[in-house]
This record gives structure tokens, C-alpha cells and sequence, in this order.
């Protein structure tokens, strides 16, 4: 499969764009820079897109199978700079005639009981709350581009770096814990959970949970 990854620099991007190539993937990563020296493979090609141009996205994912997002506002950005990447990239997707979407998502907006979501809890911290609602304002653009075959996928309330298991989860929008109400993934066992979706297609137009 040739796949176009957005966000291919940051931290989760990096580990999906492994995943990928180590399943015999050839990659296309996108970044602001273009530059991620990180990763070295022949099949791995570096190139420059902004995510908030649409006519940019039609281009780069032009001739591609399907397009991964690992994107999210940078760090001194407006985090709704995030709707307006979903919407570019979402036209950009129609204009290309390219209609698989495996889409990064947020823990936020994943349901922790009735009619609340993680976001709504009180030991939310409050400094991921804006950030948290951006990524739920995209989930619902995305909600509706029926005619895009995507999927959303969403990682515990915790990810950081660590090992690659190759185990993992999953709920149809709901937060995965273990059985001492822990919800965790490491950014590696992420990535094998996104790149499974990406092969299989088991969850259209689903907002995938994933952790232990």
C-alpha cells in the first residue's frame, strides 16, 4: 500500500511511518518542514505540505492508496487550527479521489459512562481542555463526510513512548481500561492498533478506542 502520512514528523507520526514500513508500506511523510531525518528507509520519502491548504493536500495525496493523519496543532499554535486542517484535508481527500482516511484522533471525547465523556470528568486536567475540544470539533467534521472511508482512532487517556508489544484493545467510543480502571497505551502499541485499521477496515465510520 502507498500511503500518504500527515504529521509524519511528530512523535506519534514517526512511530506510525515505522510501523507502516516495516509491513512492507512504501510512505509518503508530511511535514511543515519537510524534513525527518528520524527515519531512514528507501520507501520512506520526506516532503513539504501544509495541512491547511487543501489544493496542497490534493496534490500530495494524488497517486495514493490512502492517507494517514497524525496531525495536531504545533506548539505555539491555535489549537482550532485543527478544524480548519480536518476541513482542507477532507476536500483535499475528494479533489484527489482518494477516499480511505485513518484520522488520529484524541482521548477526550471517548465515553467514560452514561452520557459523559472523559472530557467531562473532573480530573480531566484543565490545560488539555482546549485541545481536548478541538479534537472533538473535528471528529464531527469528519462524522460527516460520509462519502471518505474513515476511521477514527483514539489512544488512552495516557500515551507516551515505550515498548512495542503488538497487544492492545479496542471500543466502539469508549475509553479502554484495565481492570484497575487504568487507561494507558504506549505511542509503539498505538501505532500497531492504527496501522491494523489502516490494512483491515474493520472500523468505517467508527471512533476506535484503543488501549490495554
Amino acid at each position: 500500500m502507498n500511503v500518504l502520512l500527515l504529521g509524519a514528523s511528530g512523535r506519534i507520526g514517526q512511530r506510525i511511518a515505522t510501523e507502516l514500513l516495516n509491513r512492507g508500506h512504501e510512505v509518503t511523510g508530511v511535514s511543515r518542514s519537510g524534513d525527518i531525518d528520524e527515519i531512514n528507509d528507501s520507501d520512506f520519502k520526506a516532503v513539504t505540505g501544509d495541512a491547511t491548504d487543501p489544493d496542497d493536500i490534493a496534490d500530495l495525496a494524488s497517486g495514493h492508496d490512502a492517507v494517514a493523519s497524525a496531525l495536531g496543532p504545533s506548539e505555539n499554535a491555535d489549537v482550532e487550527t485543527l478544524s480548519g486542517m480536518t476541513k482542507a484535508l477532507i476536500e483535499g481527500l475528494r479533489d484527489a479521489d482518494v477516499d480511505r482516511l485513518v484520522w488520529t484522533g484524541g482521548a477526550g471525547g471517548l465515553s467514560v459512562g452514561p452520557d459523559t465523556k472523559l472530557i467531562e470528568t473532573e480530573d480531566f486536567p484543565e490545560e488539555f481542555l482546549p485541545l481536548a475540544s478541538a479534537h472533538i470539533d473535528a471528529l464531527e467534521i469528519i462524522r460527516e463526510a460520509d462519502d471518505l472511508q474513515w476511521s477514527y482512532i483514539a489512544p488512552a487517556a495516557l500515551i507516551e513512548p515505550g515498548e512495542r508489544t503488538g497487544e492492545y484493545r479496542t471500543a466502539d467510543g469508549e475509553l479502554v481500561t484495565d481492570e484497575d480502571g487504568e487507561s494507558y497505551i504506549t505511542m509503539e502499541d498505538f501505532a500497531v492498533a492504527f496501522v491494523d485499521e489502516l490494512e483491515n477496515g474493520d472500523a468505517i465510520h467508527t471512533q476506535l478506542a484503543v488501549g490495554y
